[in-house]
């Protein structure tokens, strides 16, 4: 008899997640990693599940190239966050480092999105692709958030290049394109119009039919809220076809967090809990 051919090995850094509907509650079917990626889903069946992701090591090391890919069945419910904050380790011979996520969100489904902020060493090198491409009826919360360096060692933007890119799906049409790039090549990054006094940058998108009522608080109430010079997070809100995204720019990440609690808050009752209750 011939030999079984061999197994294949997963690429480094990849990951695969689905949840999908078991006798009415959500339920994580499928959970595998490769190292330097881990998994953790501490609440794996429920009216919805939480899954969070982690790296050994703490981060990406010169050259780490991870992937994520997530599928929601209809009627599901997922919050994905990470342990802790993504470091991005110096890097001096600039090797590219970075991560992609690829999610498709079914119909009537719901996902909450919020890694904790990706810092940036110095000399690191960080770009940064997510897609996500929404069903009918399906509705997302997504918070993509970096901190330019070890601010109290003195590295804030000392990075060699960050890039994020943004991309949202729905109905067969491009809803939601934002990009986002820091490179010393093109300027001072520190400089009062790019980053300036801030340590924290998040962007906040909210789009469905379950995130419509937390995006019209939103854009309303941040369109009336006053202008202090020197605050300690600045917040810029615009509309979207289905929804509202957000810029915030504090100070510090507990300042960014605060924000975000707050227009997060709406979505603990979807998950039947509040997932940042003792994280920020």
């Amino acid at each position: 008899m011939a030999p079984p051919p061999p197994l294949s090995t997963p690429p480094a850094g990849t990951a695969r997640l689905e949840v999908a509907l078991v006798d009415g509650l959500s339920a994580v079917t499928r959970a595998f990693a490769s190292s330097p990626l881990k998994l953790l889903t501490p609440r794996a069946r429920g009216a919805s599940v939480w899954i969070y992701t982690s790296s050994y090591g703490g981060g990406l090391v010169a050259g780490d190239q991870t992937s994520l890919q997530l599928s929601l069945a209809p009627g599901t419910t997922a919050f994905v966050g990470t342990q802790a904050s993504t470091k991005v380790y110096r890097n001096p011979a600039g090797r590219p480092s970075g991560h992609t996520t690829d999610a498709h969100v079914g119909r009537d489904a719901f996902l909450a999105f919020t890694p904790d902020p990706t810092q940036l060493f110095a000399q690191s090198t960080y770009r940064q692709r997510q897609e996500f491409t929404l069903e009918p009826g399906a509705s997302l919360a997504l918070v993509d958030s970096f901190t330019p360096g070890r601010v109290a060692r003195g590295e804030a933007w000392s990075f060699h290049h960050f890039s994020s890119r943004n991309l949202i799906r729905a109905a067969g049409r491009t809803l939601c394109l934002d990009s986002l790039r820091f490179d010393p090549a093109e300027g001072p990054m520190a400089a009062p119009f790019r980053g300036g006094r801030h340590g924290c940058f998040s962007t906040l998108i909210l789009v469905g039919p379950r995130m419509r009522a937390a995006a019209q608080q939103l854009l309303s109430e941040v369109a009336v809220r006053p202008i202090i010079q020197r605050a300690p997070t600045v917040v810029a809100a615009s509309p979207l076809a289905d929804g509202a995204i957000a810029r915030i720019a504090g100070t510090n990440t507990e300042a960014v967090g605060a924000e975000l609690r707050q227009w997060l808050a709406p979505i603990s009752s979807l998950l039947g809990d509040d997932p940042w209750q003792r994280k920020w």
